[in-house]
């Protein structure tokens, strides 16, 4: 059976069966690796994608229920050689470390600022339940969000 949705902007088929999870369609059938297999269960938060403007954990979505929708992964989020200010902001804070969850803490938190620029400490802590992160402590991570709003208005 074929499922055909957008992907990163570009209209693709999956041929199998569509209870396969979208992860694993992500990962095997189109090599996009930036989503992680960690948990399998929807609880960590590294595998998360957008689905029709939505942050879900691709591993507990069935391919069969993306049809005709649209997804973004962190290889679509923004260019490589242009990478997103949030992107910019981890890096600049040094936020990573494994890098385990930073794919998915990237699409949840790119999705809390297009819903709210300005997010207090608080809304952007919430917006990570769900992403878990076992190699730092979240303050730099919010301090890292924070700091895109410090940059936004030292240049208005």
């Amino acid at each position: 059976m074929a499922t055909s949705f957008e992907l990163n902007g570009e209209t693709v088929s999956y041929h199998g069966d569509p209870r396969t999870p979208l992860l694993r369609v992500l990962r095997d059938s189109f090599r996009l690796t930036g989503a992680k297999d960690v948990c399998g269960e929807g609880f960590c938060g590294a595998c998360i994608v957008h689905v029709d403007g939505k942050a879900v954990p691709s591993c507990l979505q069935p391919v069969g229920l993306v049809a005709e929708s649209s997804i973004v992964t962190i290889e679509g989020f923004a260019e490589p050689d242009a990478p997103h200010a949030l992107q910019n902001a981890f890096e600049e804070l040094d936020v990573v470390q494994c890098g385990m969850c930073f794919p998915g803490m990237v699409m949840s938190l790119a999705k809390l600022l297009e819903e709210n620029p300005s997010p207090t400490r608080e809304q952007i802590k919430h917006s990570l339940v769900g992403n878990i992160c076992r190699c730092t402590g979240y303050e730099r991570i919010v301090d890292a969000v924070l700091s895109l709003q410090q940059n936004s208005g030292a240049s208005s």
